[in-house]
């Protein structure tokens, strides 16, 4: 029997799975929403008394906020060096740490299901999916054809971040042209953890066709682009 939660916070929806639900994993999930709830409402660019928006009016020092909000922006700076600056806080010069969060907050949660004792769980966040265990399969959208499945990736203990314009269109930014990035029209990572997965998948969108996918092979990561021709093009898969 299969433990499940949706929660809609930070903007888009959450889902939780757990295959082998135990006496601790109500609570857990309880932390879990809870933990959302609390990311959202510090880390929110949409809300207007979030500590993330009071820093970036300049009403909050950064020496004042909330440690963890030290800890996500000097993980970011580490992820803007390793890129070449294609992944950053500050796209289109606004504190805006989002592209590191919702993996951060995904993996987190899935952190909390295995302290509660689950080794068998998904936790997906707007389209992100971090697994324990398996195997699971996990599809990937296709940009084109809305509710279709482009291919399915299979496995133990995934991470699964995909960027790309079909549902928000052209959002993620080029921060040396502070253009929008759309030479991909989706780029999935496959890793083991979502937090780097995710943020190496936004960094290798705004790097564009075709520099993003071969710094990815260089770096011997598992990814599928497909191309706004509908192409598709892999590296290490």
């Amino acid at each position: 029997m299969t433990a499940n939660h949706v929660e809609h916070v930070m903007g888009t929806v959450f889902s939780i799975a757990v295959r082998d639900p135990g006496p601790e994993t109500g609570p857990a999930i309880r932390r879990i929403v809870e933990r959302l709830h609390r990311i959202d409402a510090v880390f929110s660019t949409y809300r207007p008394q979030s500590e993330v928006s009071r820093i970036d009016r300049g009403e909050l020092a950064l020496a004042e906020a909330d440690p963890e909000v030290r800890q996500v922006l000097a993980r970011c700076a580490e992820l803007t060096a390793e890129t070449g600056g294609y992944f950053t806080a500050r796209p289109g010069g606004r504190l805006d740490p989002s592209g590191y969060v919702k993996g951060w907050a995904v993996e987190e949660a899935s952190r909390t299901l295995r302290g509660s004792g689950s080794a068998h769980h998904c936790v997906s966040g707007g389209g992100d999916v971090q697994t324990a265990g398996g195997p699971w399969r996990i599809g990937i959208a296709d940009p084109h054809r809305e509710g279709a499945v482009a291919r399915v990736v299979t496995g133990h203990d995934l991470a699964v971040a995909t960027s790309g314009t079909a549902e928000r269109g052209p959002h993620i930014i080029d921060p040396h042209t502070a253009l929008p990035a759309d030479s991909y029209a989706s780029l999935t990572l496959v890793g083991p953890h979502l937090t780097r997965t995710d943020a190496l998948a936004t960094a290798a969108f705004a790097m564009g066709a075709p520099r993003g996918l071969r710094w990815l092979a260089a770096k011997g990561v598992r990814a599928l682009a497909i191309h706004p021709d509908g192409r598709q093009e892999t590296t290490n898969w």
